[in-house]
């Protein structure tokens, strides 16, 4: 089978004109899908409206021998300029269903985690707070096991449905899914999750309401939120933090082009407007080698970076 890297635009083009996996963009800008507001496009953009849509879609560009990425909301990802080869398969507002069961909650990979947490809040269940600022949706939330404030999936997960590379829907329990910093067996093994099951507790709908209230508070003061960015730039070093590092180096507001070091909080690196990526990779690359000259500590990004120069 030829892989996407051979085939013309034209035929990929022709292919995915004759599929009805929901809603189809060819030369898909990806600045337009991402928290950044940075990427060139993308040759096919597919965006599911249901679980099958999505299962069958993997299924084809995998039998099909086609280059695909699976993304979510985009909260964290640095696309080249260059764009993406191949298909890129959006799971978002398509799969947003929430089932609530006592203290036992069920969604679909595409909902938002701070959708969740607010409806979690409605229920008076507690758990979830630390995930009430976080833009991204569930299934990117499990792929990094995204956390905040002291709190982390793995903390309230207790099932994860996804499909594996041999096309078979696998559950697995909390256990099993290897969460770690920022990663677990999503990642590892190329999984595409589908749903997830989380337990919370039952808790006072008022004391849930302060403490986002409170985490709301010290995002909004201390974060850069007024500004395109993918997030925390770097991951936390061990022992340390790396806005700080960067900060004692003195790079705030370092820039590269359209990209800077945030004058705000020095752990994010933010688009002023035009920002492209490669001005956020020479400035990562800068800040990178300062901080480890200075200190001896090697900054590692927490942004996934992809695409074509």
């Amino acid at each position: 089978m030829l892989g996407v890297v051979l085939l013309k635009k034209e035929e990929l083009f022709n292919i995915f004109n004759n599929k009805s996996f929901g809603k189809i963009l060819f030369n898909e800008p990806m600045k337009n899908h991402t928290s950044f507001k940075i990427g060139g496009p993308a040759d096919v953009m597919v965006i599911p409206s249901k679980e099958e849509e999505v299962i069958e879609c993997i299924k084809f560009c995998r039998e099909s021998d086609l280059d695909f990425l699976v993304m979510g909301n985009g909260t964290n990802l640095l696309i080249k300029d260059g764009g993406i080869r191949g298909v890129v398969i959006k799971i978002n507002d398509g799969l947003n269903k929430v089932h609530f069961e006592d203290n036992i909650i069920y969604c679909e990979s595409g909902v938002l985690l701070s959708v969740v947490s607010k409806l979690a809040l409605k229920d008076s269940l507690t758990g979830l707070e630390f995930a009430s600022g976080i833009p991204g949706t569930i299934g990117g939330a499990v792929t990094m096991n995204a956390g905040a404030y002291g709190g982390e999936m793995k903390d309230v997960i207790t099932k994860v449905r996804v499909l594996n590379k041999n096309n078979n829907i696998v559950e697995y329990k909390n256990e099993e899914m290897n969460f770690r910093y920022r990663g677990g067996k999503v990642g590892d093994e190329g999984l595409v999750v589908l749903g997830v099951e989380m337990k919370l507790n039952k808790g006072d709908y008022s004391t849930i309401e302060e403490t986002m209230r409170d985490l709301t508070f010290k995002r909004n003061s201390k974060q850069p939120l007024e500004l395109p960015s993918g997030g925390s730039t770097f991951k936390r070093p061990v022992g340390n933090f790396a806005g700080k590092l960067i900060e004692d180096s003195g790079l705030r507001g370092l820039r590269r082009g359209d990209a800077q070091i945030s004058e705000k909080h020095c752990g994010f690196v933010v688009n002023l407007g035009n920002a492209s990526c490669k001005d956020v990779l020479e400035l990562i690359s800068v800040v990178t080698k300062v901080v480890n000259d200075k200190f001896q500590v090697k900054l590692e990004p927490e942004i996934r970076i992809l695409g074509e120069d």
